[in-house]
């Protein structure tokens, strides 16, 4: 599975894309990952029915780093999974964000506004300031998603949190992903937590036109479902957080099949 790549004005992105035809559907993985944190989708049946892009945003897998620091940032990632979209004719894509790529297609939520409708997983919209305690698990994993320099054994244990306790991890893309990420991506991140850094993500969700559907990992080591469950969501698929039993932070590689039918039903729904 090798990346394609496409060059925007002041920057390389490499992406993944399946080989489908049917609806588009953009996906952006988590802080340290890469698109091949999504190979499962790509590669699979949801693949072959409909056009996926998983992107590698910059600084991560096989794109370039920004030149700016300040670039690694919720509006700096937003505009680079807009761009992509206008580049590729996806406008009116499903965006689909794990973790910190939830948070990306909420802030590009309105420069996209033809876009069909958004899932989020792993990923609790927040307010500023953000209600970090509640929003997250306590879980010291997390502290390595803000850290420049990582080491191999806090790439081991960051990588482990993203799945159900006692699960193996795989080194690739996992581990490997992590090791490979410019710092100043983790560093830029944890700088841009400020007032304006972000759209108030709250309110977003609380006044959404398009359709939202919130996945969920049963066995979530990260994330506070019940923080999630607590927000106004008036456009929250089929009225409910859907719950991926046997998963954790990464559904959509720990229960492919589950997660892909529940993306699929959301495609046709929205469609």
């Amino acid at each position: 599975m090798g990346p394609k790549t496409l060059q925007l004005p002041s920057q390389k992105i490499a992406y993944y894309e399946s080989p489908g035809t049917g609806s588009s559907v953009i996906l952006v993985h988590g802080n340290s990952s890469s698109g091949l944190s999504f190979q499962r989708q790509i590669n699979g049946s949801l693949g072959e029915k409909h056009r996926l892009i998983a992107i590698d945003l910059p600084g991560h897998g096989d794109s370039e780093p920004f030149a700016d620091m300040s670039e690694y940032s919720m509006p700096g990632y937003a505009g680079i999974v807009t761009a992509v979209a206008k580049e590729l004719g996806m406008e009116d894509a499903v965006l689909v964000g794990w973790s910190l790529g939830g948070h990306i297609v909420l802030e590009a939520h309105n420069q996209l506004p033809r876009a069909k409708g958004f899932v989020i997983f792993g990923t609790p919209p927040l307010a500023f300031p953000p209600a970090m305690e509640e929003a997250f698990l306590p879980n010291p994993a997390v502290n390595v998603g803000f850290k420049a320099d990582v080491t191999e054994a806090e790439a081991r244990t960051y990588a482990a949190s993203f799945f159900a306790p006692g699960v193996t991890v795989p080194e690739e893309p996992f581990v490997v992903d992590i090791l490979r990420t410019d710092g100043n991506a983790r560093a830029g991140l944890a700088a841009s937590i400020k007032p304006d850094g972000y759209q108030d993500e709250v309110e977003i969700v609380a006044n959404l036109s398009a359709p939202l559907a919130i996945f969920h990992g049963k066995d979530e080591q990260l994330v506070n479902k019940s923080y999630i469950a607590k927000l106004t969501i008036p456009t929250l698929w089929r009225n409910e957080i859907q719950v991926i039993p046997d998963a954790g932070h990464a559904p959509q590689w720990e229960q492919p099949e589950r997660f892909n039918a529940l993306l699929e039903e959301f495609i046709a729904d929205v469609r």
